[in-house]
C-alpha cells in the first residue's frame, strides 16, 4: 500500500485488533488502531472501511469473516490459529493471510503430552472411580519406551517431542515432503503404510487440506498395532470418525481427541461414550501461554508491515 492509498484522516484506523495498542508493547506511538474482540457487534461500516491490517480475534472467526466484504484497503489478514483452514476461502484475492505459527506450540505440545499420558495410565477410569469412592488399582501402560510417530512435523510436533523425549522414547516423524533434521530423519508422509505398524502413540498435528482431510481412515487404523494410541490435537476432519468408532469399539485402538468430527460434538453422539476414548473440547492452544506469544507475533507482524518488510507465516493462496 502506497502513501496515496492511505486514508485522507491520519487518524483513520489502519489496524484493527483484538487488544488495545497498549497491551502490544514496541509499537509506533499513536498508531491508528481500533479495538474489536469479536464479541458484541463490529465496528460501524466507516471504520472497516480504512483497515488495511485485521487480526481476526482468536477463536471469533465466524464472526470475523462478515466483516472482509467491508474492507476495500485491506492487505493483511492475521489469524491467531495455527490452522486457517475455516479462513483461506474467505480471504480476498491479492490480501496477504498469516497464520500464528509458534503461537500454539507451547500450550498444543502440553495438552498433547497430557492426553497421551492420561490416557495410557488411565487417568479418566480414577476421576470416575474417585467419583464413586472405589479404590481402583490395576496395571497400566507407561510411556517409557513406546515408540511415538509423529505426523505433520512442523513446530508444534517439534515442541511435542521436546516434551516426549525426556520419558525413553523414540520416535517416527512424518511430513509432507522427506528431510533430514539434526533431530533426526522426517519421513515422507506416503511412508505412512510403513511407519504405523512400528508406532505405539500416533500423534496428528497436520493442518486440515483438501490431502489430510479423511486422512486417517480405515486402512490407516488398521495398520496401527494392537492398543495403540491415536492422539488429535490437530482438526477433527482429519480423522474419519466412523472408521475410529468402529476401532476403539472393539478395544483394539485407543484415541485421546481434542477435536473432533463433528465439532462441536453434539449431544448423543456415539464418541462420547465410545470405550478406551478420552475428549477434550478443542482447547489445545486455549491457555494461559497463549497471550503473550499472540501479542509478540501481532507487534513483530505490524512492524513488518510498517517498514514494508516481508511478512512471517504467510500461507499459500493455494494451501489452506
Amino acid at each position: 500500500m502506497t502513501p496515496l492509498d492511505r486514508p485522507a484522516d491520519p487518524s483513520a484506523p489502519r489496524f484493527l485488533l483484538p487488544y488495545p495498542a497498549s497491551d502490544v508493547r514496541g509499537l509506533p506511538h499513536a498508531l491508528p488502531v481500533r479495538v474489536w474482540d469479536g464479541t458484541g457487534s463490529p465496528p460501524e461500516a466507516e471504520t472497516v472501511a480504512t483497515v488495511e491490517f485485521f487480526v481476526i480475534p482468536y477463536a471469533r472467526t465466524d464472526a470475523a469473516v462478515p466483516v472482509l466484504a467491508g474492507m476495500p484497503r485491506l492487505r493483511v489478514v492475521q489469524s491467531l490459529s495455527a490452522g486457517v483452514d475455516d479462513l483461506v476461502e474467505h480471504v480476498p484475492a491479492g490480501v496477504a493471510l498469516c497464520n500464528a505459527r509458534g503461537v500454539h506450540d507451547t500450550s498444543t505440545a502440553e495438552l498433547a503430552v497430557t492426553l497421551t499420558l492420561a490416557s495410557l495410565r488411565g487417568i479418566p477410569d480414577f476421576v470416575r472411580a474417585q467419583d464413586i469412592q472405589d479404590w481402583r488399582s490395576g496395571f497400566r501402560p507407561a510411556l517409557a519406551d513406546r515408540t511415538v510417530l509423529l505426523v505433520g512435523y512442523g513446530s508444534i510436533a517439534a515442541a511435542i517431542e521436546d516434551r516426549i523425549a525426556p520419558f525413553e522414547c523414540a520416535f517416527l516423524r512424518v511430513a509432507r515432503t522427506a528431510r533430514s533434521t539434526p533431530r533426526g530423519r522426517v519421513h515422507a508422509i506416503d511412508e505412512l503404510p510403513e511407519l504405523l505398524p512400528r508406532a505405539d502413540v500416533v500423534i496428528l498435528t497436520v493442518p486440515l487440506t483438501d490431502r489430510t482431510r479423511g486422512l486417517v481412515d480405515a486402512r490407516f487404523l488398521a495398520a496401527m498395532p494392537d492398543h495403540s494410541l491415536l492422539v488429535n490435537v490437530s482438526r477433527g476432519a482429519v480423522v474419519d470418525t466412523g472408521a475410529l468408532l468402529t476401532e476403539v469399539s472393539t478395544g483394539r485402538l485407543h484415541a485421546a481427541l481434542d477435536v473432533t468430527d463433528p465439532e462441536p460434538l453434539p449431544a448423543g453422539h456415539p464418541l462420547w461414550n465410545a470405550p478406551h476414548t478420552l475428549i477434550s473440547p478443542h482447547v489445545g492452544g486455549n491457555s494461559s501461554a497463549f497471550r503473550p506469544r499472540a501479542l509478540r507475533l501481532i507487534r513483530t507482524q505490524i512492524l513488518h508491515h510498517l517498514a514494508g518488510e516481508p511478512l512471517e507465516n504467510v500461507v499459500p493462496p493455494h494451501e489452506p
